[in-house]
């Protein structure tokens, strides 16, 4: 098969675990067999590799989501890059042109495409490669997965099928209704759209060159920002004649909530917590390196990392959106390509982070003009460059960056830093690259 995973969003909704680099397909909660933490990107990706292992897989994404994606999942991965965040017809055209003109892909080939966030089992993939021969069989231009609604859920789109057939032609598109509409939609048969489209590669080329004009990828990516912000429902699916439905029975979750996202959790205490014997469905995730204590509470979310602490009736975290739209601070962790940063301290003049770096891997060689900087090793061994002078480091090493100094880390094995950065003007737009020695 070849899929394009849609990787976009920004992190209100899962506040504060998420941010707008770390969008919630990036957190870690599912505790795999090895009794490690994976995200749902991680597991998504896995379970398509269980089912197809020769798929082709595309993640759309945008730019500051690549550094997390290459942390999760390697630096091999193919990542097709919008340009700025648009909707996801634009996003889908990108990614076609790319699987057509990067990776070479023929136009006669078809392509799945799917959010990279829903919480299912193997048997959604299996599903996929039928729906990827559904559109392969040329019965109808486009496929779509409509999802068996399970309660009448005013967050989702609905597709209303011709007949309650396995796979039926689609009669008509329904907006997010309230919940008595969403009854009345279920009753008539309706499923949710669950966003997975399949078609041939040379079908949506066509579409997009009538749309905005351009088909290759080169054009596409100049003229990004001219194109038009809309869905790919409201572009393609709902204008199209020949297009048929397959419906999916089996488990299917959108975690785009803490109500959602808990319901699905192993295990009511992720990182340093404790609930006493009074507590009922409640849930603690916790990021800092610090106890959480939860005593008689019912129906509780408490999570807790460097962007904040949130405590939340869960039903009520379902409207935490608005409340966060109000916090104006600059962010507090990321993961990146070479590892991960945490802010430990901020003042007006002074920043302190905590840098991991992976094995193997290093920072770009870079510059600041408007502070300085001080670095001490805390963990592991590696190297590091200060104007085109290599040193080795190791536990204790304290190395002094003044303002305008090229340098970078480059980790042997993991390496911990703290980064304390001073200045008048500390900004994350003060950062000027160079090519590495």
């Amino acid at each position: 098969m070849n899929i394009i995973l849609l990787s976009g969003g920004s992190g209100k909704r899962l506040w504060p675990l998420s941010n707008d680099v770390r969008s919630k397909q990036f957190i870690k909660i599912f505790k795999t067999g090895e009794g490690v933490y994976s995200s749902m990107v991680q597991r998504v990706y896995q379970q398509i590799r269980s089912v197809d292992k020769d798929a082709v897989i595309t993640i759309a994404t945008a730019k500051s989501q690549v550094s997390s994606i290459c942390n999760q999942l390697g630096s091999q991965v193919n990542i097709c890059v919008e340009p700025l965040r648009k909707d996801t017809f634009p996003a889908i055209a990108l990614a076609c042109a790319y699987l057509h003109d990067v990776q070479g892909v023929p136009k006669e080939e078809t392509v799945v495409v799917c959010p990279v966030d829903p919480f299912v089992e193997t048997g959604y993939f299996e599903a996929l490669k039928h729906l990827d021969a559904l559109a392969e069989s040329g019965t109808a231009n486009l496929a779509l997965m409509g999802i068996e609604p399970t309660y009448p859920s005013e967050k989702y789109g609905y597709i209303l099928p011709e007949n309650q057939e396995t796979i039926s032609r689609v009669k008509t598109f329904k907006e997010k209704p309230d919940k008595d509409l969403a009854r009345d939609y279920i009753r008539q048969g309706a499923l949710w759209n669950g966003g997975v489209f399949a078609f041939r590669l040379n079908y949506l080329l066509e579409k997009v060159h009538e749309q905005t004009g351009f088909a290759d990828y080169a054009a596409l990516l100049k003229n990004y920002a001219s194109l038009p912000k809309i869905s790919f429902d409201y572009a393609v699916a709902e204008k199209e004649e020949r297009i048929s439905v397959m419906r999916f029975c089996g488990p299917w979750k959108d975690l785009g909530t803490w109500n959602t996202l808990t319901e699905v959790m192993t295990e009511q205490v992720v990182g340093k917590g404790i609930l006493n014997e009074t507590c009922k469905n409640v849930h603690i995730l916790n990021e800092l390196d610090v106890p959480v204590l939860c005593m008689g509470l019912n129906n509780v979310v408490v999570s807790a990392s460097p962007e904040g602490i949130l405590v939340s009736d869960k039903e009520q975290s379902s409207y935490i959106k608005p409340f966060v739209d109000q916090f104006c601070q600059q962010i507090r962790f990321a993961e990146k390509s070479w590892g991960s940063f945490r802010v430990m301290d901020a003042g007006e003049t002074s920043l302190t982070i905590k840098v991991t770096l992976n094995p193997g891997h290093r920072m770009n060689y870079h510059s600041h003009e408007r502070r300085d900087e001080v670095w001490t090793i805390i963990l592991g061994e590696g190297r590091a460059i200060i104007d085109g002078v290599w040193q080795d480091v190791f536990p204790g090493c304290v190395i002094t960056v003044p303002a305008g100094c090229c340098h970078a880390l480059l980790a042997r094995t993991e390496l911990q830093a703290i980064e304390v950065q001073t200045g008048k003007d500390i900004r994350i737009d003060d950062k000027k690259k160079y090519p590495f020695p």
